[in-house]
């Protein structure tokens, strides 16, 4: 009987432990990297951070940032840019070269609302609602 209650015990002492690792906190657009700050300026210059969500999920740390104009941007721990979603038209500058030469010249009727880099690759979703896969170099690889 000691053993079993020694056991659940431990079991909720690691649930307890593991949980707390996922976490979520509201902190000041000051709180972000430099360089996400720096990014912000340059790409959305006219729009007011809203809200910055710090998360961290097991051992990674990330930042969701919420914009005036209905744009969210995922940063890294480090402040680099993992994706941008909008309501409206992406600015051409937060979008790689080589996707929007793609795009452009491909769906010209078209325009991003999403672009996202993960480590498989990028992708991005059009006005029209179609999905483009593209590899880290911008090289098209399919339509999802």
């Amino acid at each position: 009987m000691k053993k079993a209650i020694r056991l659940m015990i431990v079991v909720g002492v690691v649930l307890v432990t593991f949980t707390a690792c996922d976490k979520e906190s509201v902190v000041s657009a000051d709180g972000l990297p430099k360089d996400a700050q720096t990014y912000i300026t340059q790409h959305f210059p006219d729009q007011e951070v809203l809200q910055v969500v710090k998360e961290r999920d097991d051992l990674k740390t990330s930042y969701d940032v919420y914009l005036s104009e209905g744009f969210n941007l995922d940063f890294d721990k480090k402040g680099k840019i993992l994706g941008v979603e909008g309501s409206s038209k992406l600015p051409d500058s937060v979008v790689p070269e080589k996707i929007l030469a793609y795009v452009v010249a491909n769906y010209p009727d078209f325009f991003i609302l999403d672009w996202e880099l993960d480590d498989r690759g990028q992708e991005v979703k059009l006005s029209n609602g179609m999905d483009l896969k593209f590899d880290k170099n911008g090289n098209f690889l399919r339509i999802d």
